[in-house]
Formats: structure tokens, C-alpha cells, sequence
């Protein structure tokens, strides 16, 4: 039953893994201009703040992955990176948008609860 777990978990790392490219390499791009909402001022302006951004959703992303290296003796590291998806979910649903609550906190959230459960 943990593999439902793993395969929940290696989902959010592969999303902020989504998140990275989309952040670091995307972001003045058009697609990362329509995700996002950006003008092309606003793109170029906020270029490096979101390349930072995606580095951090990178570390996220490898800290996901460590634990499932490990198996269920990863799951202390999982509870602990997926904890601190949930927070900056939580933090971009109050800050940025209601959107970040669907797209980063609740498949961690979900993903925390199969690690936990099962």
C-alpha cells in the first residue's frame, strides 16, 4: 500500500518540478506569461525573484524524491517536505491566489495523508 503513497508523492515532486522550468526558464516566455497572468513588463521585471522561486520548488522537488529513495524509512523526510509544500500552498492561496490551494497544497495534502495512513 505505500507504493499509492510513493506515487502520490513523486506527483508533487513532479509538479514543482513543473513549477522549477515553468519559474526559471518559462517565465518571460509566452507560456509563462499566460500561466501566470504577466505582461511583459511585469515578466522582466519580476524575472530573477522567479527564477528563486523555482529553485526553491526544485529543492522541494529533491527532498519529495530523497524520501522516496529511501522507502518507509523516508517517510519522517516525505511528512517534512510535504508539510512544507503545504505551507507555501497555504501562503500562496492567501498571498497570490486561491488557485496555489487546488494546485500545491491539496495534492500535498492528500499525498501527506496516504504517507500517514499508509
Amino acid at each position: 500500500m505505500g507504493i499509492v503513497a510513493d506515487v502520490a508523492v513523486a506527483l508533487v515532486a513532479a509538479l514543482h518540478l513543473y513549477f522549477l522550468v515553468l519559474e526559471m526558464f518559462l517565465w518571460d516566455k509566452p507560456t509563462g506569461m499566460r500561466i501566470f497572468r504577466l505582461t511583459p513588463e511585469t515578466a522582466a521585471t519580476s524575472k530573477t525573484l522567479a527564477a528563486n522561486q523555482g529553485l526553491y520548488n526544485g529543492f522541494l522537488a529533491a527532498g519529495l524524491a530523497w524520501g522516496i529513495i529511501q522507502g518507509t524509512a523516508g517517510d519522517p523526510v516525505k511528512i517534512f517536505f510535504l508539510g512544507c509544500v503545504i505551507v507555501a500552498g497555504l501562503f500562496g492561496g492567501l498571498t497570490v491566489s486561491r488557485r496555489v490551494l487546488l494546485v500545491q497544497a491539496l495534492p500535498a495534502a492528500v499525498a501527506l495523508a496516504l504517507v500517514i495512513l499508509l
